[in-house]
């Protein structure tokens, strides 16, 4: 029962945090969300930074597992970033660009975790996805992976920024679909490109 009611609070939190950011949000907001007394949500977090914490901590690990799916089931690299991308847009188009801004600005500690999981699980994964292209034959070989791997991390954060793309002009599926594209053809050799106009569908004149 207690790990139900857990869960509830989170998902509560997620659903209010997820529409109008961390900042506008109130403790007596997600309770009100989720019919549940202020007395009862303390017994499961202390404060609303513990919350934050552990929602954070549970959606980094269904990411990682959902990552980790993706590069099981694809046949090569190609597909593994596009598949990886398309759940990132799915992920992102869900949320209101400011949780990045407020919980950069507002909650540290919890960015500080957000940024070494980005920095440590996603940059390795971005590594081995480049290692095993230029294996297949569809990156080019004089890549360096880590500037690339870096750079591909910083255009994702980069597209989560509402001073950059305001929210009521651009859609964040939008943008990472078009960073996407630009970093993709800038790493494949003539095969990749051909496999990225194949899983897009596009006829396209070498």
């Amino acid at each position: 029962m207690e790990k139900g009611h857990q869960n509830k609070i989170l998902e509560g939190a997620k659903e209010l945090f997820f529409m109008y950011g961390l900042k506008r949000v109130t403790v007596d907001d997600i309770c009100r969300h989720i019919g549940m007394s202020k007395k009862t949500l303390y017994l499961f977090f202390k404060n609303k930074e513990e919350l934050i914490e552990c929602l954070l901590e549970k959606n980094i690990n269904e990411n990682k597992k959902e990552f980790e799916h993706i590069f099981k089931k694809s046949n090569n690299s190609i597909q593994e970033i596009i598949l990886l991308m398309e759940h990132l847009a799915e992920m992102f188009s869900e949320i209101n660009p400011h949780v990045f801004y407020d919980l950069q600005k507002y909650h540290p500690v919890v960015w500080k975790q957000f940024k070494e999981f980005k920095e440590n699980f996603l940059f390795q994964m971005i590594v081995e996805n480049l290692e095993k292209g230029i294996q297949e034959g569809l990156y080019r070989l004089t890549i360096n992976k880590e500037i690339l791997a870096r750079l591909r991390i910083e255009e994702t954060e980069m597209a989560l920024n509402p001073l950059l793309f305001h929210k009521e002009k651009y859609k964040i599926a939008d943008i990472q679909i078009e960073l996407l594209d630009h970093y993709l053809h800038g790493i494949t050799t003539l095969k990749g490109h051909k496999l990225i106009n194949k899983y897009r569908q596009i006829n396209e004149d070498e």
